[in-house]
């Protein structure tokens, strides 16, 4: 697997609408889209920052992983993505070499690209994700 770049950085928070402002006002970023990401349960708003992006993650169940990681930690940084070429054939090398995986197969994630999780036993205690156009 050879990432092309840190595709986002994902932070939850408890709310988008009291979080948004700090990027706006503070840092001078814009939120240019806002999107529900139903079977992950999360609601999510990016901004560019480079060719990078922030991603924040509201839950919409407190049951749901977004949920659970904010009430466990309070929120705060989530997990890093790296983009890839091919989301299946990276996984199929991260396990390859000995990584556990979250997810077997790709699943849809926020902005219409395929995501997968690494889990974090495996990368040095960082939730890792690998996503892609395919």
């Amino acid at each position: 697997m050879t990432p092309t770049h840190i595709e986002h950085i994902g932070i939850a928070v408890t709310s988008l609408e009291e979080a948004i402002p700090f990027y706006e006002k503070v840092l001078g970023l814009k939120c240019y889209a806002i999107e529900e990401v139903k079977d992950q349960k999360v609601k999510t708003a990016f901004f560019q920052v480079g060719q990078t992006k922030i991603e924040l993650l509201e839950s919409t169940d407190p049951e749901g992983p977004i949920g659970k990681f904010v009430e466990k930690t309070g929120g705060g940084m989530h997990h890093i993505a790296y983009a890839v070429e091919d989301v299946t054939e990276a996984l199929k090398e991260a396990e390859e070499a000995g990584c556990q995986l979250i997810d077997k197969t790709p699943r849809n994630g926020a902005e219409g690209l395929k995501i997968a999780f690494l889990h974090p036993k495996s990368t040095n205690r960082v939730l890792t994700e690998i996503c892609g156009k395919k």
